[in-house]
């Protein structure tokens, strides 16, 4: 029996197919891709804690996710508030205060989330530690603002994405371009919460994966259905 492809459908259908077919190739790569970041997030976050190395040997790319230990001094009147919610999805900051290294430099802390009622430090001065501290958490890299992020409000000292180089320009300090975020151990006065860190890395590649190649075959079907009912077999 021979096959007669209708003009019209076939100039629809062959663009279609291919946007569909390259759409779910590069979901693939996606894929991979996010699959990747994931296996290292989780790799690196099960290590245990080491010592922060000098900040020009840092590689935030390299480190990040990745336990590690600090000992300094707070200073808390440079501190600077980030917009964020904690697990439960309560609404309130993260603190970012500068960390003075008891070896010299200085680090970026986050120390942790605080409700939006104590945001100020005089409403928990009992969560200002004096002197020499020892901080744990995970070293992140900084993130960009998004397409729907307001920018950064520098007057009211409040901050909606993490840009550790405008931060520590704010703050004054000379800073290398991470965070480290402190763990879940307990702070005087019980704020500000550590341990506020998402390692649950959405990945949704797959089913995009699937969707694309699916709408490919339906497009497929319904193509030679349309022409076995005109007769064109």
């Amino acid at each position: 029996m021979k096959f007669r492809p209708a003009l019209w459908p076939t100039l629809f259908t062959i663009p279609a197919l291919v946007m569909l077919i390259g759409l779910g190739t590069w979901q693939v790569d996606r894929l991979a891709w996010k699959s990747g970041i994931i296996a290292r997030i989780e790799t690196n976050a099960r290590l245990p804690a080491m010592p922060l190395p000098p900040a020009a040997s840092v590689d935030p790319a390299a480190l990040e996710y990745r336990p590690v230990s600090v000992t300094g001094t707070f200073r808390h009147d440079r501190e600077v508030h980030l917009l964020a919610t904690t697990q439960r999805g309560n609404t309130g900051y993260q603190l970012i205060v500068p960390l003075d290294r008891a070896e010299g430099g200085t680090v970026l802390v986050n120390r942790g989330w605080v409700p939006a009622a104590r945001k100020e430090r005089e409403t928990r001065p009992e969560s200002l530690p004096a002197g020499p501290v020892t901080v744990t958490g995970l070293l992140r890299k900084p993130w960009h603002q998004g397409w729907f992020v307001p920018d950064n409000d520098l007057k009211r000292n409040v901050w909606f994405y993490g840009d550790a180089t405008a931060m520590a320009k704010e703050m004054g300090v000379d800073a290398p371009p991470f965070f480290i975020e402190a763990d879940a151990t307990p702070n005087p006065g019980g704020l500000p919460l550590g341990g506020q860190t998402r390692l649950d890395v959405p990945n949704n590649h797959l089913t995009y994966v699937v969707t694309w190649y699916g709408f490919a075959v339906v497009l497929v079907v319904i193509y030679f259905a349309y022409h076995r009912r005109e007769g064109r077999f």
